[in-house]
């Protein structure tokens, strides 16, 4: 018969030669409950478990058929530096994500979880490592339900679970084909999502974006069948209704061909996720409602396809953005910054406190950080502080890029118009170009862009998230947004 019930514990690394496991505090009430047997069986079934490995034990107790057992690492191994985490949230993460696997795989359909100290980092790596995209598949897997094993910090377990499925939905938006998640569909996905909540949101259609002048988003969106969309949501959780609030701008190519200038055909199936700017800024978005912030947030996303047609645009054309500069559109498949230059002309309308713009921007990006961190580029030391100390929390790290006015010169001398959307002299710095091309479109004084190409999707990088689309950096926007609530 098949296990329907499942537990999940902890054990860290023995410390020196002598004693036995050092199981968590829940694992260790557990093995006093059953005569000290799971200590026994720890001991005898090979050697003491690392970070990372796993075991399971079968008819152990008459409530949990399969309990799994995985190892956390040393105990309270806190901040890395040299990693820009804290690694025993991270071992946490991943251990559990094992564990809730391992027993998805046995059709265990409902798993409780050991807390392991940290309640909030053992939900997120039982939600994230739980998630799964299936849905055009006739054999799905085990739909699992999750729970805390005992009452200690529930408050802090229904909090990652918050935080994780935010971050799911920014996964499934990414990973569903581009004929599914249209501008239009992508729009009324987040429009369901932020109903049962404290927000105002706006679907504005081509009409609307013509009227505003936003040049540089249309001459990429009208090479495609599929009309462009701008959305707004406007999030109000502050009490302080005059507070300015946090501006939040994604890229929202929902495909992204390249355009005339086309993508080589391997691997351009991935560019469904070129809109994983907006996924996860949206999906941070729906995060701060469900946990109710008290924080103003504006979350603003051009939407459209970047396709070729005889009605796209052509290398060399010349087309005006909504603040009047002319840009030279050398390569129309760099298209990301011309969207996000009319986002953040709008954006600047409403005075907002900071700014951060997120995009699948580069592949520069990729080339140089990998899927280790997000490229953060800014003008503002206490922005980067304060994004910097969230991906601290989350593990989604982030790294300091260069805004140097080398990059500056590289946009601003056109042969045709006030700037280039390509760097005119070499492709070295691309990701560092691109930025210096949207920094011509920000006056505020606190400003960041966020290049996440590189961690758009995993592989195995990390441990906890499945093979695809990565949806970060979610949960660094939201502890981002906390932290902000915290000292407004």
């Amino acid at each position: 018969s098949v296990c329907s019930q499942g537990l999940v514990l902890g054990v860290f690394e023995q410390e020196g030669k002598e004693g036995g496991p050092h199981l968590t505090e829940t694992a260790a009430g557990f093995d006093q409950a059953l005569s000290g047997k799971l200590s026994d069986l720890l001991k005898i079934s090979g050697p003491a478990l690392k970070k990372g490995k796993s075991r399971i034990f079968y008819g152990l107790h008459k409530d949990f058929p399969c309990v799994a057992v995985v190892g956390l690492g040393k105990n309270n191994e806190g901040l890395c530096v040299a990693e820009n985490w804290d690694t025993t949230k991270e071992n946490i993460r991943q251990a559990v994500s094992i564990g809730c696997r391992l027993l998805q795989d046995l059709e265990v359909s409902n798993v409780e979880v050991d807390g392991c100290g940290d309640s909030q980092a053992a939900a997120e790596g039982a939600a994230l490592g739980l998630f799964h995209y299936d849905q055009f598949k006739s054999k799905k897997k085990t739909e699992v339900t999750a729970q805390l094993h005992g009452s200690a910090d529930l408050a802090g377990w229904e909090r990652g679970v918050v935080f994780a499925e935010g971050q799911n939905l920014a996964r499934l938006l990414m990973e569903a084909p581009a004929n599914h998640i249209t501008p239009t569909v992508f729009a009324n996905t987040i429009e369901e999502k932020l109903a049962p909540h404290k927000s105002n949101n706006f679907i504005q259609s081509q009409a609307w974006i013509e009227e505003q002048q936003m040049g540089a988003f249309l001459s990429v969106a009208k090479g495609s069948d599929e009309p462009p969309v701008f959305l707004e949501l406007y999030y109000n959780g502050s009490p302080d209704t005059t507070q300015a609030p946090l501006l939040l701008v994604g890229k929202g190519i929902t495909f992204d061909s390249g355009g005339i200038s086309l993508k080589p055909s391997a691997s351009m199936d991935a560019m469904r996720a070129d809109m994983g700017g907006a996924a996860t800024v949206c999906a941070s978005i729906v995060t701060a409602a469900a946990l109710k912030l008290p924080v103003n947030i504006i979350g603003l996303a051009p939407l459209c396809e970047n396709m070729p047609s005889g009605k796209a645009s052509k290398p060399g054309d010349v087309v005006t953005a909504k603040n009047g500069k002319t840009i030279q559109v050398d390569n129309t498949d760099a298209e990301g910054r011309l969207i996000l230059a009319d986002a953040l002309c709008y954006g600047h309308t409403f005075n907002p406190r900071a700014i951060v713009n997120v995009a699948t921007l580069t592949g520069a990006m990729d080339v140089a950080l990998g899927s280790a961190a997000t490229g953060v580029f800014t003008n503002s030391d206490w922005l980067w502080e304060q994004l910097h100390k969230a991906s601290v929390v989350t593990g989604d790290r982030v790294w300091r890029m260069p805004l140097f006015r080398h990059y500056t010169r590289q946009v601003t001398d056109s042969q045709l118009a006030d700037l280039n959307n390509i760097g005119k002299y070499s492709r070295s710095g691309g990701a560092c170009t691109a930025a210096a091309f949207l920094r011509e479109f920000v006056t505020a004084a606190h400003w960041a862009h966020l290049d996440i190409a590189g961690v758009m999707s995993n592989k195995d990088e990390v441990p906890y998230l499945t093979k695809g689309m990565s949806g970060r950096p979610t949960r660094t926007l939201v502890e981002f947004a906390t932290r902000l609530a915290q000292h407004s």
